[in-house]
């Protein structure tokens, strides 16, 4: 039987297949146009952004570190360029072990270079280019270069080095540079991008001092180059390029020929020297000794000069004129004079007799030396130091009220001085105590404890720094500035040198008859009182006042005998002075650690740094041999005219040949 088919019904069929596929296709295009759209249109920077970062890469160019100088423009840290050996390790193709074996048959590498090249490859990512020799000579270049085809992924590279020319020289106020760490590489994630962008390819920051708290002025600016890789990755040519801008010249208003004076006067001994101008705050020289090299640190210190540094008995790393805390001793009598005059707790006229002793419920307080000086008024406490005078006075004032007067002085405060680290100290009081000590019978104040404040002792813990801004604002007739080490900046592009402002300065609002007695006193101090053989034949006139600290406690019925005391445990020597008396253009603080009394050993470093200042002269080998030995007073023979001294000093001027030469470049230390 023949099946006679449904044309119509097949048509329809067939129409609505067409349909479908068309739609279907239509749709098919649809998406596609609208893909193309999207790629096209909505990520099209996106997308030509990676094609042109698979076609170029960006190399950071890292900008030339800017100079530190003395304010007379003396260089105190500079850059040189070195070759380096450098591996990456994503690119060797090997196991690095036997690929570093293999380059220490061409080019010497010892085994703290190895310790140093692990440490920056557990510190650092597999794709980045790290030294494995730094400072190579010639002769190791040309000697790698015949065996390059051999090292793919080790490559030569030329750095710049941070070089501080005169070494230890004034260390502590430079700081110095090392390789990022870990915890600065966490740190800046806190920054924002434009800070974090001018550091990609830098390895190197500021650790300490200036270097540190102007790092952002001598880092310069990071330029970049565009260049055209191939598929493997290498530079087929440049592109683009914005050159790096080079940081900023940092100006210091320390005199470095004085510095190294005083660091001179020190010898072996150790100690601090804070000298400012009263007049702006600005510091003529600032002294922590020992010193130690910063050049050490700029590719990490070697294990065996780091535990030297770390473990010395003598601290050479600690910064004393910044967080040394001492008791001022002596030095602390003219602010109490000054104390009892602008409360009105004691008169300039009223007398003290001076027994030698003084006693209060039940414990004596003795003078230095066990020598009653009979009665004493104010300026005769000062000129002969009388303990006793001190001892009722701060009795009579209280510690509270002795707290509240030296703390706008800058005693156990921060000074806000521009370099990082300075401590607060101690200046006790009683709300201080409850908050310091947690048991409750620690907790009180007890009147006995107000005694000893009166000299210095007791609780009373301050910087030197805060000693020698003290002494300025007493030398300013009681007008405080802010101590500072930068006073202006030279842009590295135009020469243009820019002055750091300075803070507007403090009227502490003391009457001037009140300063007055007080500095007239401190001038007899050097005319008839303890360094008065010190400053015989000065052309000047000049006011201070010597000081002795206990670094430990001796029992009230023992006498101090230093030969029975370890070094270590003998008293400190300290001196605060200011001149000319009339107008004075330097106040300082010195103090010498374990060295015994002011005026035998921190006097005499005082007087020859007034002698540079004012009168231009420089003492000769003979005096600065005794200054060392602690057995100067007034200058030995003639002195050397300042004009005439050879600068750069002998022995510091190769700095850069040495540093070259040495190789001190491992590093096992922080």
């Amino acid at each position: 039987m023949t099946e006679l088919r449904n044309v119509e019904a097949d048509l329809s069929r067939f129409r609505l297949r067409v349909l479908v596929a068309s739609i279907a296709m239509l749709l098919g295009f649809a998406l596609l146009a609208g893909r193309l759209v999207y790629l096209q249109v909505v990520r099209h920077d996106d997308l030509q952004e990676q094609a042109e970062s698979n076609r170029t890469a960006i190399v950071p160019i890292v900008p030339n570190r800017g100079l530190i100088l003395d304010r007379n423009g003396i260089t105190l840290a500079t850059n040189y360029s070195a070759y380096t050996l450098e591996i990456t390790p994503s690119r060797l193709g090997r196991a690095l072990e036997p690929t570093i074996d293999e380059l220490a048959q061409i080019i010497e590498i010892q085994p703290r270079d190895r310790r140093r090249f692990k440490k920056l490859v557990d510190e650092s990512k597999s794709f980045e280019s790290l030294p494995i020799r730094t400072r190579l000579t010639d002769t190791e270049v040309a000697q790698f270069a015949a065996q390059r085809f051999r090292f793919p992924g080790v490559e030569i590279k030329a750095r710049l080095f941070r070089n501080y020319p005169f070494g230890p020289l004034a260390s502590h106020v430079m700081g110095y540079i090392g390789r990022i760490n870990q915890s600065e590489k966490r740190a800046m994630e806190n920054w924002t991008d434009e800070e974090q962008g001018n550091y990609r390819g830098t390895e190197y920051i500021g650790k300490l001092g200036i270097e540190q708290s102007f790092e952002m002025q001598l880092h310069g600016v990071t330029g970049v180059d565009r260049v055209e890789t191939s598929a493997g990755g290498r530079a087929v040519r440049k592109l683009a390029s914005t050159s790096a801008t080079p940081g900023n010249t940092v100006m210091l208003a320390i005199d470095i020929k004085l510095q190294k004076l005083i660091e001179d006067m020190f010898g072996d001994r150790r100690g601090a020297l804070v000298a400012m101008d009263p007049r702006n705050g600005e510091i003529l020289a600032f002294v922590s000794k020992p010193t130690f090299d910063p050049n050490l640190f700029v590719e990490g210190i070697d294990i065996e000069n780091w535990q030297m540094l770390n473990e010395s008995i003598d601290k050479p790393l600690l910064n004393r004129a910044l967080r040394g805390t001492y008791p001022p001793g002596s030095t602390y009598k003219p602010f109490m004079a000054l104390a009892a005059l602008e409360t009105g707790k004691r008169s300039a006229s009223v007398i003290i007799n001076d027994a030698a002793s003084w006693s209060f419920g039940g414990h004596v307080f003795r003078s230095h030396g066990d020598t009653a000086l009979g009665p004493v008024d104010m300026h005769t406490s000062i000129v002969k130091s009388s303990n006793v005078y001190y001892y009722s006075l701060a009795n009579e004032l209280g510690v509270d009220a002795i707290h509240d007067f030296m703390k706008p002085l800058g005693f156990g405060q921060y000074t806000g001085i521009d370099i990082q680290g300075e401590v607060r100290g101690v200046l006790p009081s009683q709300e201080w105590k409850r908050n310091y000590y947690k048991r409750a019978e620690q907790k009180k104040w007890y009147a006995g404890e107000t005694i000893s404040l009166g000299i210095g002792q007791g609780y009373n813990a301050f910087t030197i720094l805060q000693l020698a801004q003290a002494t300025a604002v007493l030398a300013n007739n009681g007008i405080k500035h802010k101590p500072r080490l930068v006073i202006a900046t030279q842009d590295s592009m135009t020469r243009q040198r820019e002055p750091v402002p300075a803070d507007p300065p403090e009227d502490l609002g003391y009457d001037p008859a009140n300063v007055a007695i007080v500095r007239k006193a401190l001038v007899s101090v050097t005319q008839d009182g303890t360094s008065a053989r010190v400053f015989a034949g000065a052309g000047y006139l000049s006011a201070g006042k010597t000081g002795t600290a206990q670094a430990v406690t001796i029992g009230q019925k023992d006498k101090y005998n230093a030969a029975k005391l370890e070094e270590h445990q003998r008293d400190h020597a300290l001196y605060m002075a200011f001149a000319p008396a009339e107008a004075p253009r330097i106040a300082l603080a010195v103090l010498v650690e374990n060295a015994g009394f002011g005026a035998a050993h921190a006097a005499p470093i005082a007087r020859r740094v007034f002698d540079y200042l004012i009168q231009g002269e420089y003492p000769n080998d003979e005096d600065l041999a005794a200054v060392r030995k602690g057995q100067a007073t007034a200058p030995i023979g003639k002195p050397r005219p300042v004009s005439t001294l050879d600068w750069p000093p002998a022995g510091q001027s190769n700095a850069l040949t040495n540093a070259k030469a040495s190789r001190t470049d491992s590093s096992d230390g922080p």
